[in-house]
């Protein structure tokens, strides 16, 4: 198998992210400059250091990287969660960093889909009250029962978090981002809690996701081998974009080790 070429370090990530097939694909993301900075007492934490980024209409991409390297923080950015100190985000052609709150409430409402590493499910609800709690807010949302067919749980719709498995749950989870149609899926660590045989279903369900609904779907993950599922692996340390590289043969969830 051939090696597809990684992008060095010293290298703009941005400009080889618009190279080659990307050339002619819409970006939906075009960040640039991208810093932060947590001020911790007497002590300044750089979260990240510089970063360019290009997201790409319906693609599938990993950020890949450790335990405090920046890509949770940039994640966060991208989905309006939190702002850089400083850079600028371009989504769609509209500057988030012109946008208020209520203008980045409403961006997040209409636009993003979040799936975290913990479910995030109210207990009291069912499966499908819990999706429901999106669609009722959303613009053009799914019915719940479609979103829970989509990720293989609609046969569980009545049932309650503590009478899901956690992989169950988390596809629930998955669920309730998708139902409101977002234009994007942003994933932060969506296997961390769970074994392989259940991550794998998860993944299962985020990659027909992208797949059947072209969803703009970026996923974190410390975990190298997901990244043989993704168009593109962005690795990220120290705050840096450190490669980007298309990736040549893409792997079914299923056929994914770890």
């Amino acid at each position: 198998m051939t090696t597809p070429p990684t992008v060095p370090a010293n290298e703009s990530s941005a400009a080889i992210a618009a190279s080659g097939a990307d050339r002619d694909r819409r970006a939906v993301y075009q960040a640039r400059g991208i810093t932060k900075i947590y001020h911790m007492g007497e002590v300044d934490v750089h979260a990240l250091r510089g970063v360019d980024l290009d997201l790409y209409e319906g693609e599938f991409v990993v950020l890949l990287g450790p335990s405090g390297s920046g890509k949770s923080t940039l994640l966060n950015i991208l989905g309006g969660l939190d702002v850089p100190t400083e850079g600028t985000v371009n989504y769609r052609g509209r500057d988030l960093m012109k946008d208020d709150d209520a203008l980045l409430t409403g961006y997040r409402r209409d636009h993003v889909g979040f799936v975290f590493q913990f479910y995030n499910l109210i207990p009291s609800l069912t499966a499908r009250e819990n999706v429901a709690l999106v669609t009722e807010i959303a613009r053009d949302p799914m019915k719940p029962e479609a979103a829970l067919q989509l990720v293989n749980m609609d046969h569980r719709l009545d049932h309650f978090p503590a009478q899901l498995s956690g992989g169950e749950q988390q596809r629930v989870a998955i669920a309730r981002a998708i139902s409101k149609r977002p234009d994007v899926l942003l994933c932060d660590e969506p296997t961390g809690a769970l074994d392989i045989n259940t991550g794998i279903v998860v993944l299962e369900a985020i990659e027909r996701v992208n797949r059947e609904l072209g969803t703009t779907t970026a996923v974190i993950t410390h975990n190298a081998a997901i990244a043989e599922m993704a168009d593109r692996v962005i690795s990220v340390a120290d705050g840096r974009i450190s490669s980007v590289r298309r990736t040549a043969h893409k792997l079914p969830p299923q056929e994914l080790r770890w």
